[in-house]
């Protein structure tokens, strides 16, 4: 799980035949070393088409996704447990290397409290019994704090650390995100110094979630500290400019955050590129 990857957002959240073959041909033009799949409806997905069109691109995938409603882990554990090991079947056989995202919950969930014991009591069982399972499969599992407005279970790097070193999976990973570090961290790097011994994958995403070095992430300092823990993982560029009304409406995207596909690929990747090339991340 490592190289320079991005998110099927660029394209499609639809993991259909059609948004499959495009996303992997566009990712395969740009010279993508993985594709990280939007896993959102695992039942529906046609593994073998996607692990054949994959193949055929020579293009290394992950996947992830966000619990729906009906079985957060944070109440219903297992109900959880059951999704996500439809999930990490279809990961499987699609032949991706991990499952990682918001696995322990929605992205809207929030209680109006600070996490009970009890939920992280139930989000701490489901994913034991979930990283059990990807294990079995030869799975990754990872878990992608995200920001207070999207949930209120996990927030920053060392509280996935705290809830992985719990758990005591060794498959499991931590997830890192620069757009939520951006607004949950004391400083920009502290979520990749508290997560260094767990750190395996980062989404690198601008302050509006828009062309990676048009906004204010302060990037210098996140390729720094990537150098500094010697980070040997995925580097997944994230930037949401296909969503659906009912992804949207979750993640707060209420404008345009960028001219189109070609913005971002054209002026957005290749300045990620050029800084993990500056800091000898690839």
């Amino acid at each position: 799980m490592e190289g320079f990857g991005v998110h099927t957002s660029m394209w499609t959240m639809s993991w259909d035949r059609a948004g499959c073959e495009t996303a992997v041909a566009k990712a395969k033009s740009y010279g993508m070393d993985f594709l990280e799949i939007a896993l959102l409806d695992p039942p529906s997905v046609d593994a073998d088409h996607s692990r054949s069109v994959l193949e055929a691109a020579e293009m290394r995938a992950v996947c992830s996704l966000g619990l729906p409603e009906a079985v957060w882990a944070s109440r219903n554990p297992d109900g959880a447990v059951e999704f996500l090991k439809v999930a990490l079947d279809k990961c499987a056989a699609i032949g991706a290397e991990a499952l990682s995202g918001v696995v322990y919950g929605g992205i809207g969930e929030r209680s109006g409290q600070p996490p009970s014991q009890a939920e992280l009591d139930n989000v701490a069982d489901a994913l034991t019994r979930a990283a059990r399972h990807a294990k079995s499969l030869g799975l990754l599992f990872g878990i992608e704090p995200v920001n207070r407005y999207e949930t209120h279970l996990l927030n920053t790097g060392w509280q996935a650390v705290d809830m992985i070193e719990r758990i005591g999976a060794d498959n499991m990973f931590v997830h890192l995100d620069t757009y939520h570090m951006n607004i949950e961290e004391k400083g920009v790097a502290q979520g990749i110094i508290d997560a260094r011994d767990h750190l395996r994958y980062i989404h690198l995403s601008e302050s509006d979630r828009g062309t990676p070095g048009a906004g204010t992430i302060a990037w210098d300092e996140i390729f720094g500290a990537l150098r500094a823990v010697g980070f040997k993982g995925g580097l997944a560029m994230e930037s949401f400019i296909n969503m659906p009304p009912e992804i949207a409406v979750g993640l707060s995207v209420w404008r345009p955050v960028a001219s189109g596909e070609a913005e971002v690929m054209e002026n957005g990747l290749p300045f990620l590129r050029n800084k993990a090339r500056q800091y000898g991340l690839i």
